[in-house]
């Protein structure tokens, strides 16, 4: 669990540093602004294209040999980063860097799974939202005090200590785990590779608006749908297919997917819209709505582990209903804030969204594990990773949507929707009751 947490950290962290380091990368690298959100979009890239093979992929070698060779490839990626001295360069590593933490992220779940017993294994995934919400919370905290004493190549180059010792670890402490004996999909692969990557900078572009633009974005996305279905095609008689369509046809794994895009959709809108609702509609400064933003993660990290070890007795289903109608509340609670509205008034809606969001994740990555056969748990991790990054993909181009077409206050209309998603994902989460197993015997290992 300890080179699982550093890897997951590492990861995190990566990602949230380089975010508040862009505007001094731009600055330094003599690169228009629009040009440094590439540094971003490679690494996220990367990682949405290669998170389903990779993981098949570990069926089939192994989810031990991935998440090593995956730590390596980011390890080495981001000294390249720290060596960069142009935005080409420095664009390309962090492409290596998104293959490296999805090659950690895709087998995750999995390497939980054969790591914990049944019995703890919600204790597992509690500890695992842990680390990622402190990792989150500490983020931009730890990439100011770096840049108050060094620059920006120290982001990445701080990567290298803690690759090496989690590499170590990893090499002599991860589980071995059965392997399909299958062979990899080459071709499957890259369709996969097609539809998630046109899919990506597809929806990215609709969101900057502009008819050349739109053109391009429905091209790409025309194109990603008949990769799609010619994907599923090829998939559909495999007993063992990339895209995991035997578990979506388990309908508590499939409930479960769709209660995890939901909620992230509502999570990725808000945490977008916030800053700029703090900044904009009630006056505050950017140190402030720093400061004003952390009381999410923190609740997150909170709860999540207490969430764990109940998912261990009590069903995900009624766990998860409570914890987003909470992250509901919350959420409408903030759209309706006044703008007299103080500090206190701000940090505990914040908290009561991260309680809620908290309560609810480690229930339902618990169902969702458990619910796949053991030897299907590199395909459910990365199914989960996925759910992950979908939602909070579509959650960002919805506010993209919202910031261009409503006028004024579009924070206060992603906030409202965020809330309205949520509320969708409570009661699709109630919905799961009758088909979930109790957590005492819910292990999926039987044939599907």
């Amino acid at each position: 669990m300890l080179a699982i947490a550093l890897g997951i950290t590492m990861a995190v962290l990566d990602s949230a540093i380089a975010n508040v380091a862009l505007p001094t990368i731009a600055r330094q690298l003599h690169c228009a602004p629009a040009e440094s959100i590439w540094i971003i979009n490679a690494y996220q890239l990367a990682t949405v294209v290669s998170l389903l093979p990779l993981a098949a992929l570990g069926d089939i070698i192994g989810y031990r040999r991935v998440y090593t060779a995956g730590l390596v490839v980011f390890t080495l990626a981001s000294v390249g980063c720290a060596l960069s001295h142009n935005l080409e360069s420095l664009v390309a590593f962090r492409l290596l860097q998104g293959l490296g933490a999805a090659g950690a992220s895709s087998v995750n779940g999995a390497l939980v799974r054969y790591t914990y017993p049944l019995r703890l294994l919600g204790r597992g995934i509690g500890l695992n939202a842990l680390v990622v919400s402190l990792a989150a919370a500490l983020g931009p905290t730890i990439a100011s005090a770096i840049l108050s004493v060094g620059g920006w190549e120290w982001l990445f180059a701080v990567n290298l200590p803690i690759g090496l010792i989690t590499i170590v670890i990893a090499a002599w402490a991860m589980p071995a785990s059965d392997r399909s004996g299958r062979r990899f999909d080459i071709v499957s692969a890259m369709l996969n590779t097609l539809v998630f990557g046109l899919l990506f900078t597809g929806l990215d572009l609709l969101t900057h608006g502009g008819g050349h633009n739109r053109w391009i974005a429905a091209g790409e996305l025309t194109l990603a749908a008949i990769a799609g279905v010619g994907l599923i095609l090829r998939e559909a008689p495999s007993a063992r297919p990339l895209i995991p369509l035997d578990l979506m046809r388990i309908p508590i794994f499939a409930m479960s997917i769709g209660v995890s895009i939901c909620s992230f959709m509502a999570q990725s809108a808000a945490f977008l819209a916030l800053p700029f609702y703090f900044q904009g509609a009630l006056h505050r400064s950017q140190v402030m709505t720093g400061l004003l933003m952390s009381p999410w993660p923190i609740a997150v990290g909170f709860s999540a582990p207490l969430a764990g070890r109940l998912s261990d007795k009590l069903s995900a289903a009624i766990l998860g209903f409570i914890g987003l109608a909470t992250f509901a509340i919350g959420l409408g609670l903030l759209a309706m804030l006044p703008p007299t509205a103080t500090n206190m008034d701000i940090i505990w809606r914040m908290a009561l969204c991260g309680l809620g969001f908290g309560f609810f994740q480690s229930p339902n990555n618990r169902t969702l594990l458990s619910s796949a056969p053991r030897t299907r748990a590199g395909a459910a991790g990365g199914m989960l990773s996925m759910a992950r990054l979908t939602g909070m993909t579509a959650g960002a181009t919805v506010t993209a949507l919202f910031f261009r077409l409503i006028k004024p206050e579009p924070e206060q209309a992603c906030l409202i929707f965020a809330a309205g998603f949520a509320s969708l994902a409570a009661i699709s989460s109630l919905a799961r009751w009758p088909n979930a197993k109790s957590p005492a015997s819910a292990e999926g290992d039987a044939p599907i």
